[in-house]
């Protein structure tokens, strides 16, 4: 299988496992990673941890062959269809970590900033070297990398194609952090454990007002803020998030 899904407890897990060509996504690789968040939004999972097979990468980028001699048409759809499989990671109600051990160039960095987070080990490599093709990245890359860096970072790394390291990425604000290991799904399910422990309505609530803030002015954020904040009190998990507090208990959550 070229998508390995399965979740344990509460943690769902993605790989890629195409490791002869380095976990590259054909058009094929991307359906199936379509089906698997479908799968992962469906299942009692509070956390998704995306990695890669094998040392080498976590995903190399697109499958460059499947692009070459496509009329118009579809060259435009397959920039939509990937847009809209890696917009189903971005809207997912759970944060996801991609864990990059090895590179991630192109489409693989396209698929690892549609995650909520980014960690990655010492061997990480990243990058959008599509125009050392004659292109420009086609899956959010010109989209996602400006807001997580700034537009004058973004620029200087789509238009010179260049590797980042792990330590740059870092400092930059492209990876959340560096962790110290060599099995990803292990140093994904300890980073994602932070994030699994709360409600679930409070969680989506606070990832939207964030995701909505990059969009709009800070008065119109603020009315946004103001509208999730009256409907998170109106849960049952705040009523017993604010009862633990004053009892002096753990809050048990039931996503309600």
């Amino acid at each position: 299988m070229a998508i390995q899904t399965n979740v344990e407890g509460q943690i769902a897990y993605v790989k890629l496992n195409r490791p002869e060509a380095l976990n590259a996504l054909s058009f094929g690789l991307l359906q199936d990673l379509s089906d698997a968040f479908d799968e992962v939004a469906a299942s009692d999972a509070r956390a998704l941890v995306i990695t890669g097979h094998g040392d080498k990468a976590f995903c190399a980028g697109a499958d460059i062959p499947e692009l070459m001699d496509r009329d118009l048409v579809a060259q435009r759809n397959g920039a939509l269809f990937g847009q809209a499989t890696f917009a189903k990671l971005d809207r997912l109600r759970i944060p996801s970590i991609a864990v990059i051990h090895g590179y991630a160039f192109g489409a693989g960095l396209e698929l690892a900033m549609a995650c909520t987070f980014r960690i990655a080990t010492a061997k990480a490599k990243v990058g959008l070297p599509e125009i050392k093709l004659g292109l420009i990245p086609g899956y959010g890359g010109s989209q996602r990398l400006p807001r997580l860096v700034g537009p004058a970072r973004a620029l200087d790394i789509i238009l010179s194609g260049r590797t980042v390291g792990a330590e740059e990425a870092e400092r930059i604000g492209l990876v959340n952090a560096i962790v110290e290991g060599d099995d990803p799904q292990t140093l994904g399910a300890q980073y994602a454990q932070r994030y699994t422990g709360f409600s679930l309505c409070a969680s989506s609530f606070a990832r939207d007002a964030v995701r909505r803030a990059m969009d709009v002015d800070l008065a119109e954020g603020l009315r946004i803020e103001a509208d999730l904040s009256t409907l998170a009190y109106r849960t049952a998990d705040a009523a017993e998030g604010m009862h633990a507090f004053v009892d002096k208990r753990p809050a048990k959550f039931n996503d309600a």
